[in-house]
Order: C-alpha cells, then sequence, then structure tokens
C-alpha cells in the first residue's frame, strides 16, 4: 500500500509537470462529463490515469483496515495506523476533488492556488506517514510514546516539522517552476519577477538548514537511544537527505525538467519515509529485557534462588 501511494504520488507530480491537470475539465469524479471519457486526448489521459489510480487506492486502503481489524487484536497500533491511513485518503480525495472543480490547476496563476497545493502537500505527507507507520507496526515495530522520551522526542518532533516544511515550500517551488519555466539558472531581477519566482530561494535555503538539522538529530537519536534499528535508519535518513540536497542542485542546474522534478520527489518521499520510521524507531515503547533498571529499586534475587 505504501508503495502504491508513493506512485500515485509521483504520477500526481507528472500530472501537474505536464499541465494535464486540466484533463478532465472542471468535471470530478467524471472526466469531461463522462465516466470513460471517450476520444482522449493525452493530457485526458494522463488525468483520467491518475483518477483510476487513486480511485483503485481507495478500495485497496479499505482492504488494509479490514486486514488490520482481522489479522491483529484489538489495541493493536496496526488498526490505529490503517484507520488513519483511510482517514488522511479520504481529505486527500477531498483535497484533489476542490483543486479541479475550483480550477486551480493547469496555467491558473491565483493565489488561492498556493494555499491549497501547499494543503494537498501536507496531507500526502500525513497520508504517507500513516501508511508508513502501520507498514512498520504490522512488520514488528512496537507502539510510540512521548511521555518521557525528553530531547528525543524534541529532536524527532521539530525534523518532522522541519520536513513538512522543506516539502510545502518544495511543492510550492515545483509549482512555479511550472508555471514559469526557468530559462536559466538564478532569479529574474526588479519588478518582473512574480511572486512564485521570488519564492525560488526559499526551498533550497530551508532544504540545505533542515539537511544540517537532521545531521544533529540522527547523532543524538543514536546517542541516546542505542539500539540496531536507530542506528541504521538514522543514517540511512542522513543519507537520503545529502543524496535529496544534491539531487535539488541538479534540478536547479537543468532547469527543472519533468523528469528531474519526478526523481526529486520520489527522494522526498523516500526521506519522509525514513524519518518517519526513525522517529518511530527512536520513540518505541521498551520491553522489559530491554528497559533500563530503575536506580531507587535494584533488581533482587528471586524468592527460590535466595532459597537456595
Amino acid at each position: 500500500m505504501l508503495a502504491w501511494n508513493v506512485a500515485v504520488v509521483l504520477w500526481g507530480a507528472f500530472v501537474r509537470a505536464s499541465g494535464s491537470g486540466a484533463g478532465c475539465g472542471a468535471h470530478w469524479p467524471r472526466c469531461n462529463g463522462q465516466v470513460i471519457p471517450q476520444s482522449p486526448s493525452v493530457k485526458t489521459l494522463i488525468e483520467f490515469t491518475h483518477r483510476l489510480m487513486t480511485g483503485a487506492d481507495g478500495f485497496l486502503v479499505l482492504g488494509l483496515v479490514a486486514a488490520a481489524f482481522l489479522l491483529f487484536r484489538k489495541g493493536s497500533p496496526v488498526r490505529t495506523g490503517a484507520v488513519l491511513s483511510g482517514f488522511f485518503l479520504v481529505t486527500e480525495a477531498l483535497v484533489g476533488a476542490a483543486l479541479v472543480l475550483f480550477e486551480y490547476v493547469a496555467d491558473d496563476r491565483s493565489t488561492a492556488r498556493i494555499g491549497w497545493m501547499a494543503l494537498h502537500l501536507v496531507n500526502t505527507f500525513m497520508l504517507l506517514g500513516a501508511l508508513t507507520l502501520t507498514a512498520w507496526w504490522a512488520s514488528g515495530g512496537r507502539a510510540v510514546r512521548l511521555r518521557g522520551r525528553g530531547r528525543v522526542a524534541g529532536a524527532m518532533l521539530l525534523a518532522v516539522f522541519a520536513t513538512v516544511v522543506v516539502g510545502t515550500t518544495g511543492a510550492i517551488t515545483a509549482l512555479g517552476d511550472t508555471l514559469y519555466p526557468k530559462t536559466q539558472v538564478g532569479l529574474r531581477e526588479g519588478a518582473a519577477a512574480t511572486f512564485l519566482e521570488r519564492l525560488r530561494i526559499v526551498h533550497p535555503v530551508v532544504a540545505v538548514l533542515t539537511a544540517l538539522y537532521v545531521v544533529l538529530a540522527g547523532a543524538v537519536v543514536r546517542r541516546m537511544r542505542p539500539s540496531a534499528a536507530t542506528a541504521r535508519l538514522s543514517r540511512l535518513l542522513v543519507a537520503l537527505f545529502a543524496a535529496q540536497v544534491v539531487a535539488g542542485a541538479v534540478n536547479v542546474a537543468l532547469l527543472a525538467p519533468v523528469w528531474m522534478q519526478i526523481i526529486h520527489l520520489l527522494l522526498a518521499d523516500a526521506v519522509w519515509i525514513a524519518l518517519v520510521c526513525t522517529t518511530a524507531a527512536a520513540l518505541a515503547v521498551e520491553d522489559a529485557a530491554t528497559a533500563p533498571s530503575s536506580p531507587t529499586r535494584p533488581n533482587r534475587p528471586a524468592l527460590s534462588e535466595a532459597s537456595a
């Protein structure tokens, strides 16, 4: 389910980058007033394929929720993750429908579209995050607990928030690249530059600062929550963030071609998934075997051992 939804996100980015958002007109859920478009154009096929993928997604998530309740006991975090996945899928569909019905697609340059794109990105991250946690817990990961985690919880939650901000600025920058294709590296000067073009400098700055912070947060997690899982995942997270920064620089140098935008987004999704897994591992509930003993209640031998 997680892999399928990453594919849906990437195809949705292709819809935006190719200018195919209006391929089905201002109609939803029908396409140009038809259930199945007749003699469709290329843009209609691109947009209609995305709708088919999201439609299938709805049935798959229903199956995920059903499986979670059938295969896992009451109180299992897998059930919680599956329900959250279903909720964010519904809100994702509603946001997507609003973009179409309000015609915030294709060449629309309104300020409202920027806000809706940011909301769309945040909801997509929440959906992928919920699916990631469901997969993590279904694979044997322990439930998350914030109480008593102190600096580890603060460091990881700040990393989550900063990464959402990076993703949001990235979505707005990608919209600007679609509406105002770049002809040279750098920013347009003077009054000729639009609001979206001026914002292009914000995303790389925020991305680099967040990458540096994630390196620091990873070191904190490895020191304060030493385990094989947190060490492996935190290092993977740092490596993916570094690759993402490099891909962003290449994207700028190549003037944001569609294929590079898709690779950049794929890496962004990978960073987000790795961050969610790292956070879940760092904040996982400990079992009795790994939990540190309380200094005020020293371990005592069992009664049978004392008698012997």
